[in-house]
Protein backbone atom coordinates (compact mmCIF):
# COMPACT_ATOMS: atom_id res chain seq x y z
CA UNK A 1 0.00 0.00 0.00
CA UNK A 2 1.57 3.46 -1.02
CA UNK A 3 1.98 6.26 1.07
CA UNK A 4 -1.00 9.18 0.95
CA UNK A 5 0.94 12.41 -0.65
CA UNK A 6 -0.87 15.86 0.45
CA UNK A 7 -0.50 18.62 -1.43
CA UNK A 8 -0.53 22.19 0.59
CA UNK A 9 -1.30 24.42 -2.49
CA UNK A 10 -0.47 28.08 -2.41
CA UNK A 11 -0.36 29.29 -6.41
CA UNK A 12 -2.70 27.85 -8.33
CA UNK A 13 -0.81 26.56 -11.61
CA UNK A 14 2.45 25.57 -9.83
CA UNK A 15 0.13 23.27 -7.69
CA UNK A 16 -1.78 22.40 -10.72
CA UNK A 17 1.87 21.38 -12.12
CA UNK A 18 2.46 19.39 -9.10
CA UNK A 19 -0.65 17.05 -8.57
CA UNK A 20 -0.63 16.26 -12.69
CA UNK A 21 3.14 15.50 -12.47
CA UNK A 22 2.28 13.13 -9.33
CA UNK A 23 -0.36 11.22 -11.00
CA UNK A 24 1.98 11.03 -14.30
CA UNK A 25 5.02 9.68 -12.24
CA UNK A 26 2.02 6.73 -10.38
CA UNK A 27 0.96 5.87 -13.65
CA UNK A 28 4.99 5.53 -14.45
CA UNK A 29 5.87 3.52 -11.46
CA UNK A 30 2.26 1.72 -10.68
CA UNK A 31 0.68 0.97 -14.57
CA UNK A 32 -2.26 2.55 -16.32
CA UNK A 33 -4.64 4.76 -14.26
CA UNK A 34 -2.85 3.69 -11.22
CA UNK A 35 -1.24 6.39 -8.41
CA UNK A 36 -0.55 6.97 -5.01
CA UNK A 37 -3.60 8.55 -3.45
CA UNK A 38 -3.58 12.70 -3.30
CA UNK A 39 -5.02 15.21 -1.22
CA UNK A 40 -4.76 19.07 -2.19
CA UNK A 41 -5.67 21.97 -0.28
CA UNK A 42 -4.89 25.50 -0.38
CA UNK A 43 -6.15 28.68 1.00
CA UNK A 44 -6.02 31.26 -2.18
CA UNK A 45 -2.98 32.79 -2.61
CA UNK A 46 -5.15 35.73 -2.54
CA UNK A 47 -5.36 35.63 0.91
CA UNK A 48 -1.26 35.75 1.41
CA UNK A 49 -0.45 38.59 -0.51
CA UNK A 50 -0.38 41.50 1.74
CA UNK A 51 1.82 39.26 4.58
CA UNK A 52 4.20 38.63 1.69
CA UNK A 53 4.38 42.68 1.11
CA UNK A 54 4.95 43.00 4.70
CA UNK A 55 7.22 40.22 5.10
CA UNK A 56 4.49 38.87 7.62
CA UNK A 57 6.40 35.50 7.94
CA UNK A 58 4.61 33.96 11.43
CA UNK A 59 1.40 34.55 9.69
CA UNK A 60 2.16 32.72 6.66
CA UNK A 61 3.72 29.87 8.31
CA UNK A 62 -0.07 29.83 10.52
CA UNK A 63 -1.99 30.26 7.01
CA UNK A 64 0.56 27.02 5.89
CA UNK A 65 0.06 25.16 9.44
CA UNK A 66 -3.79 25.46 8.64
CA UNK A 67 -3.71 23.53 5.34
CA UNK A 68 -1.65 21.11 6.62
CA UNK A 69 -3.80 20.09 9.54
CA UNK A 70 -6.57 19.54 6.50
CA UNK A 71 -4.23 17.07 5.16
CA UNK A 72 -3.54 14.92 7.74
CA UNK A 73 -7.13 15.25 8.50
CA UNK A 74 -7.88 13.36 5.27
CA UNK A 75 -5.46 11.09 6.03
CA UNK A 76 -1.87 12.34 4.52
CA UNK A 77 1.26 10.94 5.39
CA UNK A 78 3.42 13.80 4.47
CA UNK A 79 3.02 16.62 2.09
CA UNK A 80 4.72 18.68 -0.31
CA UNK A 81 4.65 22.50 -0.91
CA UNK A 82 5.18 23.12 -4.63
CA UNK A 83 6.09 26.53 -4.15
CA UNK A 84 9.75 27.50 -3.65
CA UNK A 85 8.70 30.81 -1.73
CA UNK A 86 6.51 29.64 0.67
CA UNK A 87 9.88 27.80 2.35
CA UNK A 88 10.76 30.57 3.47
CA UNK A 89 7.94 30.84 5.94
CA UNK A 90 7.85 26.97 6.55
CA UNK A 91 11.41 27.33 7.98
CA UNK A 92 10.48 29.94 10.27
CA UNK A 93 10.48 28.85 14.17
CA UNK A 94 7.33 27.64 15.42
CA UNK A 95 5.30 24.76 16.12
CA UNK A 96 6.02 21.27 14.45
CA UNK A 97 3.58 20.76 11.49
CA UNK A 98 1.46 17.61 11.82
CA UNK A 99 2.92 15.65 8.80
CA UNK A 100 6.26 16.09 7.81
CA UNK A 101 6.98 17.74 4.36
CA UNK A 102 9.12 16.86 1.83
CA UNK A 103 11.94 20.32 1.65
CA UNK A 104 11.15 21.53 -2.37
CA UNK A 105 14.90 22.82 -1.90
CA UNK A 106 16.51 20.26 -0.46
CA UNK A 107 14.73 17.79 -3.52
CA UNK A 108 16.54 20.50 -6.40
CA UNK A 109 20.20 20.53 -4.37
CA UNK A 110 20.45 16.89 -4.30
CA UNK A 111 19.45 16.32 -7.89
CA UNK A 112 22.11 19.17 -8.69
CA UNK A 113 24.46 16.83 -7.54
CA UNK A 114 23.19 13.58 -8.89
CA UNK A 115 23.90 15.31 -11.93
CA UNK A 116 27.59 16.65 -11.57
CA UNK A 117 26.10 20.18 -11.17
CA UNK A 118 28.42 22.65 -9.18
CA UNK A 119 27.30 26.49 -10.13
CA UNK A 120 23.34 26.78 -10.08
CA UNK A 121 22.01 29.60 -11.37
CA UNK A 122 18.44 30.08 -9.61
CA UNK A 123 15.34 31.98 -11.14
CA UNK A 124 11.83 32.45 -8.98
CA UNK A 125 10.35 35.46 -7.02
CA UNK A 126 12.26 38.06 -5.10
CA UNK A 127 12.04 36.18 -2.45
CA UNK A 128 13.38 32.94 -3.55
CA UNK A 129 16.18 34.88 -5.35
CA UNK A 130 17.49 36.93 -2.61
CA UNK A 131 16.18 34.88 0.57
CA UNK A 132 17.59 32.15 2.65
CA UNK A 133 15.79 28.92 1.02
CA UNK A 134 18.63 28.14 -1.56
CA UNK A 135 21.34 29.86 -0.31
CA UNK A 136 21.09 27.24 2.53
CA UNK A 137 19.91 24.32 0.65
CA UNK A 138 22.84 24.37 -2.21
CA UNK A 139 25.28 25.77 0.59
CA UNK A 140 24.87 22.64 2.33
CA UNK A 141 26.21 20.16 -0.16
CA UNK A 142 28.96 22.66 -1.30
CA UNK A 143 27.24 23.96 -4.12
CA UNK A 144 27.46 27.61 -6.18
CA UNK A 145 24.41 29.77 -6.58
CA UNK A 146 24.27 32.82 -9.11
CA UNK A 147 21.21 35.26 -9.04
CA UNK A 148 20.69 37.38 -12.26
CA UNK A 149 21.38 40.76 -11.92
CA UNK A 150 19.11 43.62 -10.19
CA UNK A 151 17.14 44.41 -13.75
CA UNK A 152 16.77 40.52 -14.49
CA UNK A 153 15.42 39.91 -11.06
CA UNK A 154 12.60 42.27 -11.27
CA UNK A 155 12.07 41.19 -14.78
CA UNK A 156 11.47 37.98 -13.51
CA UNK A 157 9.31 38.62 -10.29
CA UNK A 158 7.39 40.82 -12.49
CA UNK A 159 6.14 38.11 -14.54
CA UNK A 160 5.74 35.82 -12.44
CA UNK A 161 2.72 37.60 -10.56
CA UNK A 162 1.77 39.56 -13.47
CA UNK A 163 1.60 36.97 -16.09
CA UNK A 164 2.69 33.08 -15.12
CA UNK A 165 0.49 32.82 -11.90
CA UNK A 166 -2.23 34.05 -13.92
CA UNK A 167 -2.05 31.23 -16.62
CA UNK A 168 -0.56 33.79 -19.01
CA UNK A 169 2.53 32.47 -21.16
CA UNK A 170 4.11 34.83 -23.59
CA UNK A 171 6.38 34.47 -25.92
CA UNK A 172 7.90 37.66 -25.63
CA UNK A 173 8.45 36.81 -21.69
CA UNK A 174 10.19 33.51 -23.00
CA UNK A 175 12.73 35.32 -24.86
CA UNK A 176 13.59 37.69 -21.80
CA UNK A 177 13.70 34.64 -19.43
CA UNK A 178 16.29 33.15 -22.10
CA UNK A 179 18.16 35.56 -22.52
CA UNK A 180 18.49 36.21 -18.16
CA UNK A 181 19.71 32.26 -18.78
CA UNK A 182 22.30 33.28 -21.34
CA UNK A 183 23.84 35.90 -18.94
CA UNK A 184 24.01 32.94 -15.78
CA UNK A 185 25.59 31.01 -18.38
CA UNK A 186 27.88 33.83 -19.40
CA UNK A 187 29.11 34.14 -16.18
CA UNK A 188 30.08 30.53 -15.62
CA UNK A 189 26.81 28.52 -14.17
CA UNK A 190 26.61 24.94 -15.73
CA UNK A 191 22.72 24.22 -15.04
CA UNK A 192 19.24 26.83 -14.15
CA UNK A 193 16.93 26.22 -11.32
CA UNK A 194 13.35 26.93 -12.31
CA UNK A 195 12.32 27.70 -8.88
CA UNK A 196 9.21 28.88 -8.67
CA UNK A 197 6.54 26.34 -9.77
CA UNK A 198 4.97 28.03 -12.97
CA UNK A 199 8.48 29.07 -14.37
CA UNK A 200 9.24 25.41 -16.31
CA UNK A 201 5.40 26.14 -17.83
CA UNK A 202 6.96 28.55 -19.68
CA UNK A 203 10.90 27.82 -19.97
CA UNK A 204 11.33 24.31 -21.32
CA UNK A 205 14.24 22.37 -21.91
CA UNK A 206 14.46 22.78 -25.78
CA UNK A 207 14.83 26.65 -25.29
CA UNK A 208 16.89 27.23 -22.50
CA UNK A 209 20.84 27.84 -23.16
CA UNK A 210 21.34 25.77 -19.77
CA UNK A 211 20.37 22.39 -18.40
CA UNK A 212 16.87 22.79 -16.30
CA UNK A 213 16.11 21.83 -12.90
CA UNK A 214 12.71 22.03 -12.65
CA UNK A 215 11.56 22.33 -9.07
CA UNK A 216 7.82 21.61 -9.20
CA UNK A 217 9.01 18.28 -11.36
CA UNK A 218 11.51 17.10 -9.28
CA UNK A 219 9.70 17.38 -6.17
CA UNK A 220 6.54 15.59 -7.17
CA UNK A 221 8.34 12.96 -8.74
CA UNK A 222 10.09 12.85 -5.41
CA UNK A 223 7.03 12.63 -3.27
CA UNK A 224 5.81 9.76 -5.77
CA UNK A 225 9.19 7.80 -4.34
CA UNK A 226 8.79 8.52 -1.01
CA UNK A 227 5.10 7.03 -1.13
CA UNK A 228 6.14 3.80 -3.15
CA UNK A 229 8.58 3.29 -0.45
CA UNK A 230 11.94 3.93 -2.85
CA UNK A 231 12.79 7.06 -0.79
CA UNK A 232 12.46 7.22 2.63
CA UNK A 233 10.14 9.60 4.77
CA UNK A 234 10.92 13.09 5.42
CA UNK A 235 11.32 14.09 9.21
CA UNK A 236 11.13 17.44 8.14
CA UNK A 237 8.10 19.07 10.20
CA UNK A 238 8.87 22.44 9.41
CA UNK A 239 11.24 24.90 11.48
CA UNK A 240 15.06 26.26 10.59
CA UNK A 241 16.82 23.82 8.77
Amino acid sequence: MSKHIGILAHSAEGATLSYRTVWQEGIAAMGPHNHPQITMSGIAMHHAMEMWETGDLAGLRTLFLEDARRLAAAGADFFILPDNTAHIALEQPGEDFPIPCLHIADVVAREAMARGYRHIGVLGTNWTMEGPVYKGALARRRLERAIPDEAGRAYIHDAIFEELCLGEFQDKTRDGFVRIIERLKQAGCDAAALVCTEIPLLVTPDVSPLPLLDSTRLQAAAAVAVALGDAPMPDWRCGPV
